[in-house]
């Protein structure tokens, strides 16, 4: 089955779960100490892919009992030339580490082999996911994030997904290097309490100006590591841009980044309260079937929203 010619959450019937925040869970949760964010770096030894083996168990196991699809992501955000280099990575190293990643997810994959897994590649911002300080033009993003979207496609992930986005240049760099690599694209903006993106500008105008500049190359869009009270209002807005988010990566807290930036404590919300978030969105998104999770979220939110979602 070739998943890259038409990814099978785009035809589900059944949402398609993906993880919740495993950055967050591997700090505040497992006690994981993780430099920059990086949990690629557990990729380095036996007992660090054990760790990334058990946060994603709980998952799969979700995804086998309510006999949804699930995508699985590459423990990747962070793996991207800028970041490799803060964590003393070489670029082949940083290249291995991306692969090593891809082979896990398909390991994975083929030990749950009635589920529908989808291998996603996941690449992160140049810059931090909740500060667009560091804004690249087109050409650049390009650039930058050209070979490690090569390496996925070489290693056999089935698509990539941008996460955690603060400006539409840098989503359009990556759209334009995943076609080119013939890779199915998906492009999640992060937005603020406002509904807007860090840079200010509006998600609408974003996902427009994605599509507008890459011929709707993008398979779909996606809004995470945002509270869904923060960004329900802008769904209320009609347009075709609307009907292109297909997924949804709500934090588990109604903080600003800022306040998450400063908290010592992980604020897990109340899954069951963010269940009944996500059911909200879900009258304004009817294509919507991509359900995960980001900041402080776990398989305990990601139960209790996919329950909601399924009736």
């Amino acid at each position: 089955m070739n998943r890259r010619e038409r990814l099978p959450q785009l035809d589900a019937e059944r949402p398609f779960i993906a993880d919740g925040g495993l950055e967050t869970t591997l700090i505040f949760h497992r006690g994981i100490d993780l430099p920059h964010f990086a949990a690629f770096d557990l990729l380095r030894t036996d007992s660090g892919r054990q760790e990334l083996r058990d946060y994603f168990e709980p998952y799969v196991e979700l995804a086998r009992e309510r006999e949804t699809g699930m995508v699985l992501d590459t423990t990747t955000w962070r793996a991207s030339p800028d970041w490799g280099q803060r964590l003393g990575y070489y670029p082949e190293d940083l290249d291995d580490a991306n692969r090593a990643a891809v082979a896990l997810a398909q390991e994975i994959r083929d030990e749950n082999e009635h589920t529908p897994i989808v291998v996603n590649g996941v690449v992160g911002p140049r810059g931090d996911g909740y500060d667009p300080a560091e804004l690249m033009a087109v050409e650049q993003a390009e650039a930058y994030h050209a070979r490690q979207i090569a390496t996925f496609a070489d290693a056999g992930a089935d698509m990539v997904s941008a996460i955690t986005m603060t400006h539409p240049e840098e989503a359009i760099g990556i759209v334009r290097a995943a076609v080119d690599l013939g890779m199915p694209v998906a492009i999640s903006f992060t937005v603020e309490t406002d509904g807007r993106l860090p840079t200010g500008e509006t998600l609408p105008s974003a996902i427009e100006q994605v599509d507008a500049e890459s011929s709707d190359a993008v398979a779909y869009f996606m809004v995470n590591c945002a509270h869904p009270t923060h960004f329900a209002h802008v769904l209320d807005d009609d347009g075709a841009w609307r009907d292109r988010i297909r997924g949804v990566r709500a934090n588990a807290s109604a903080r600003s980044h800022a306040e998450l930036d400063e908290a010592e404590e992980l604020d897990d919300g109340d899954p069951d309260e963010l269940a009944a978030d996500y059911q909200e969105l879900g009258r304004h998104l009817p294509n919507a079937t991509v359900l995960g999770g980001c900041c402080g979220t776990d398989h305990r939110h990601i139960a209790a929203v996919s329950a909601v979602w399924s009736r």
